[in-house]
């Protein structure tokens, strides 16, 4: 009886230490691939406050300069997660990969830019002159819907092939008489210039047609689902953090991207963070750009006449929104 009781004490003492060392066990790691973008705030705010950690997670941002690097990285698995802008999942889509989008993250509002010189004032004025910008990327697809509404394509301009962060330098020596890019190039365009430059098209012309996510290969969905939950809730947390405490929430965001606070609180002015309540919205079928399906439409037919994919990605093979509906519980 006497060896019993020892041996009852020796198991509960063995499972006491299992269990706080579970208990203890470092949180899973997830890496996060994405650009500098001030739509990203509020993953920038939980990074720096490390918001995940409640939800037993470690998110490793792995910024690109290149945005268009994104889609191979994320298919190769150099990296767990990615955010980019759905033209470049429903691309990604009408090249074989298959990326989902679990939850909506912002819209471009003025953030993304066609700029040029004084000289140029409107779109159609860009016909036979230089524009550099990022081919396959944001800044690609919004030049396109740009040329696409008024009657052009790229054949009427000079593309010049340039990372978005190369842009304000190139404008600057009179390279390029116009780029298009994003925050905070825009605006580094814009002061630098002391008023050579200016916008003369921007995504606040088009709200939706711009849209980052938060994507991931359709091979983790259902594989990984108590990560990317995780990260979700930590995005959430970040925008709870940036509306409740925004002078606190514009330093760490100035910090994760080079700039000021003020300059912060300037750029967020140019997008708009989606909270959890309109996210539904999104996947939903609707009349506007702000719906995945209507943007995703005018995207496809873009991307075909470019010559970027050779038939019509399926937009709900790109969605899932099972993520937002389980947080709306």
């Amino acid at each position: 009886m006497q060896l019993n009781a020892l041996l009852k004490k020796l198991i509960a003492a063995a499972a006491g230490v299992l269990i706080a060392g579970a208990a203890h066990a470092a949180p899973s790691t997830v890496k996060l691939g994405l650009t500098t973008w001030i739509g990203y705030s509020p993953f920038y705010v939980a990074d720096a406050l490390d918001l995940y950690k409640k939800y037993d997670l470690k998110v490793k941002l792995q910024t690109f300069t290149d945005p268009a690097m994104l889609p191979s990285a994320l298919a190769g698995g150099a990296v767990d997660g990615a955010l980019m802008t759905y033209d470049q999942v429903v691309g990604a889509a009408g090249q074989g990969q298959n990326f989902k989008v679990v939850m909506p993250v912002d819209y471009s509002y003025g953030g993304d830019a066609v700029l040029a010189d004084k000289s140029i004032t409107k779109i159609s004025q860009l016909k036979g002159k230089k524009v550099a910008y990022a081919p396959l990327s944001p800044s690609d697809f919004l030049l396109a819907y740009a040329l696409k509404i008024n009657g052009m394509s790229d054949k009427d301009i000079q593309p010049v092939n340039m990372t978005p962060e190369a842009v304000p330098a190139a404008m600057a020596s009179a390279a390029v008489p116009a780029g298009v890019t994003y925050e905070p190039n825009v605006s580094q365009i814009i002061d630098a210039g002391k008023g050579k430059f200016h916008v003369i098209y921007s995504s606040r012309e088009a709200p939706g047609i711009i849209t980052d996510v938060l994507a991931f290969d359709v091979k983790r969905i259902g594989k990984d689902d108590k990560q990317i939950t995780a990260m979700m809730r930590g995005y959430l947390d970040g925008l709870a953090y940036m509306k409740a405490k925004p002078a606190e929430a514009a330093k760490l965001i100035g910090k994760a991207i080079g700039v000021s606070d003020k300059e912060v609180l300037e750029q967020l002015k140019g997008v708009y963070n989606i909270p959890l309540a309109e996210m539904p919205k999104t996947y939903a079928k609707g009349k506007d750009t702000t719906s995945f399906f209507v943007s995703g439409e005018v995207i496809n037919e873009i991307l075909i006449k470019n010559g970027q994919i050779k038939k019509a990605a399926s937009i709900p093979a790109t969605l899932d929104d099972r993520y937002v509906k389980a947080l709306l519980k």
